[in-house]
């Protein structure tokens, strides 16, 4: 039900004091500590049948679609934008990534003819298409991504994301050669161009290295024509695209509006043709109206999803005691929470992983609720410090964030935690957990399509770096290290999910997150939308549609 602090929030937000730099290579999550949208009480029953975004007619050409998002950007440039849902809808427009999210959920090439590592998975091999182009007419080959590796190694905001690479070198007109200090197995998924990716969309190395937020210059299956922060972005039909016969539309603009309620209302007005939306009455309204095309990701997730939890510190008190830590969890029913804060709309959460996920754990070792637990708990440590256990909770002030603040301290209070909530506007709450001064705060964070997205933020290495911190919760158990070692060099499928099993049972036991409920994104379309979302790799096959909030904008036509 959260409003993401996205990434565009978090490093503009946070270079002011020094983290910006170390941020982006990182979930895909997206930060988040405050929630939006109606906070009704209803419910929903089961999914209504609608259009599904999937279409087997013969498209029709031409049209204009206007998109409704939640949020607008800063800019358009992959090593100076800050890309979360929109940011990556207006990137998949004017620019292309290396690699797709086939729907079998592996990496296949996209704009890159093939990426292929070697045994170890030290070193990477990107073969580009022949006589690519960008909009400008200037070639797209091994020199331009290249090129676009060096801007990003380069950038205070990207290069923390691609610290594992040594170099980058042009083998050959159309091969890149990518050596790497330490096995990367799961690399390949960065350069789908998902949120924590965005070094994978390349762009012309002329404008990149402009230092341009505007009017980018890309491969992708629209060109830029006019930008007007917090109204619109349009772009028109590349004629010269790489992908014979797309895209379809003949313009796409997107309208920022950030308020839930108008924008779902711009949808069914007509004033927009399609949406996207996680709060939960949005969901339920789209769930209910089958005269709307709609998807959500509900059951079919890549990776993970965005998870809400309150985040504890634990490198002060009361968190440092795992006895307060373990109450707090004991005293959250995540079921309770879904029932009254998000309609039964999104699913509990026990860890990162949703149930569907081969990482999922059922019983890793976190507290199941229990109110007597809690208090036992409360009670030792209380004997043990000699003081009563005490928790500010900071929270961003929107009447929403507000409601589950108070739901959340009402529930610690019943375990006999006293709860001051503070709110902190949203412009800073990030940097006060980057920096530490904080106990708790409500929070959204690790949305990825694969968990290696998730390592520094995970990392016992990145918990007590000097000024800040970009493990928020400061937990030091190193058997976390050696876990996401496991995941991120053993190139054995068991192996990665043994290892991120081991990640889901060590967060559950060791609880730097109390976790109440997980994220879902839904698309809701006027029926004249079709095939929002149905994309494909080069080949034909089924590509993942709807990942974070965002689709793929290239199929979409108009049937009208």
């Amino acid at each position: 039900m959260s409003d993401p602090i996205d990434r565009r929030s978090f490093l503009a937000r946070g270079t002011a004091t020094g983290v910006g730099i170390a941020a982006i290579g990182a979930s895909g999550g997206l930060l988040a500590a405050c929630s939006s949208g109606s906070g009704s009480s209803s419910t929903t029953g089961a999914i209504a049948t609608h259009p599904n975004g999937v279409s087997t007619a013969t498209p029709k050409p031409g049209g204009a679609l206007v998109f409704g998002v939640d949020a607008e950007e800063k800019g358009f440039s992959p090593t100076q934008g800050t890309f979360d849902e929109v940011g990556i809808l207006y990137a998949r427009t004017v620019f292309d990534p290396l690699m797709i999210l086939a729907a079998d959920s592996t990496p296949q090439p996209y704009l890159a003819q093939s990426v292929t590592p070697n045994g170890d998975y030290t070193v990477w091999t990107i073969t580009m298409r022949p006589n690519l182009v960008f909009h400008n007419g200037s070639p797209c080959d091994a020199a331009a991504v290249a090129a676009n590796f060096a801007a990003h190694k380069a950038s205070a905001l990207t290069g923390p994301a691609i610290t594992t690479i040594d170099t980058v070198t042009v083998t050959s007109p159309l091969v890149v050669t990518i050596i790497m200090k330490s096995p990367w197995v799961p690399f390949d998924y960065y350069l789908t161009g998902g949120i924590g990716g965005q070094f994978a969309f390349i762009a012309e190395p002329n404008w990149l290295n402009s230092n341009s937020q505007t009017n980018p210059v890309g491969t992708g299956p629209f060109v830029f024509q006019e930008w007007v922060p917090n109204d619109h972005f349009t772009a028109t039909k590349n004629p010269h695209y790489w992908r014979s016969g797309y895209p379809y539309l003949d313009s796409i603009t997107y309208k920022p509006i950030p308020d839930p309620d108008q924008l779902l209302s711009s949808l069914t007005s007509g004033s927009v043709d399609i949406m996207h939306s996680d709060t939960p009455n949005a969901i339920s309204t789209l769930r209910s109206d089958t005269s709307l095309g709609y998807v959500d990701d509900s059951t079919n997730v890549a990776g993970e999803s965005d998870m809400g939890c309150l985040l504890l510190n634990l490198d002060k008190p009361p968190f440092n005691n795992l006895k307060v830590r373990q109450a707090t969890a004991y005293a959250i029913s995540s079921a309770q929470y879904v029932k009254v804060i998000d309609q039964g709309i999104f699913p509990t959460s026990n860890g990162p992983f949703s149930s569907n996920s081969p990482y999922y754990v059922a019983d890793n070792g976190y507290p199941v609720y229990n109110v007597s637990k809690a208090k036992q708990l409360v009670q030792e440590a209380q004997q043990e410090t000699g003081q009563p256990v005490s928790v500010t909770v900071n929270h961003v002030p929107d009447p929403t964030t507000t409601r589950i603040a108070e739901y959340l301290q009402q529930a610690l209070q019943t375990a006999g935690i006293t709860v001051t909530l503070s709110p902190i506007q949203q412009a800073q709450i990030i940097n006060t957990a980057l920096l530490g001064t904080f106990q708790a705060q409500v929070w959204r964070q690790f949305g990825a399509v694969d968990p290696d997205m998730n390592y520094i933020f995970w990392s016992p290495t990145n918990a007590n770096t000097p000024g800040f911190s970009i493990n928020m919760a400061r937990n030091t158990d190193p058997a976390m290290q050696t876990a996401l070692l496991q995941g991120r060099k053993s190139p054995n499928k068991s192996d990665r999910i043994a290892a991120y099993q081991q990640v889901s049972k060590l967060l559950g036991s060791d609880i730097p997150y109390v976790w109440y409920d997980r994220t879902v994104w839904a698309i809701g379309a006027q029926p004249t939308v079709e095939n929002f979302d149905n994309p494909t790799t080069p080949t034909g096959a089924k590509a993942f549609g709807l990942i974070g909030g965002a689709i793929w904008p290239t199929q979409i036509w108009l049937n009208s």
